[in-house]
């Protein structure tokens, strides 16, 4: 069964994007309602105490739940409209798993949430977020295109 051509595009959209220069390494994988990111700890991503910044945590839980309500919408780009982050325990090495869902939508609001796991699939972090239609386009977005 072929995949899906907009979960590819927001795959490469994803991978295109700026910002993951800084988090080198990382999967994302795509499907309806879901979506699953993975990346290998570095210690570029730690704090003053040697484990994973909360703004890694953030960025895991916010893309992954980003991409699960993305994959429902293929007209417009979504945007983050807020983000409830809870840190369960610390992260020194390995790798992580974001898996996000989609848990509700309206016309214009979208709600989903995201957990994060270490390497030996325990809970790290969860978050919900809140996300809403903006004007521009997927097909104006380069990595989209």
């Amino acid at each position: 069964m072929q995949k899906d051509e907009h979960y590819q595009r927001l795959e490469r959209l994803y991978h295109k994007a700026k910002v993951q220069e800084l988090f080198n390494g990382s999967t994302i994988q795509v499907g309806h309602s879901r979506a699953e990111i993975t990346l290998p700890v570095q210690e570029k991503y730690f704090h003053g105490a040697n484990a994973i910044h909360g703004a890694v945590y953030f960025k895991l839980l916010d893309d992954a739940s980003y991409f699960a309500v993305a994959s429902v919408v293929r007209d417009v780009f979504m945007v983050t409209t807020s983000f409830q982050l809870n840190l369960v325990r610390p992260v020194t090495g390995g790798q992580l798993k974001a898996v996000g869902t989609l848990r509700s939508q309206s016309k214009s609001l979208f709600i989903a949430e995201a957990t994060l796991y270490n390497e030996r699939g325990k809970e790290v972090a969860f978050g919900t977020g809140q996300f809403m239609r903006t004007a521009q386009p997927l097909e104006s977005l380069e990595g989209y295109s």
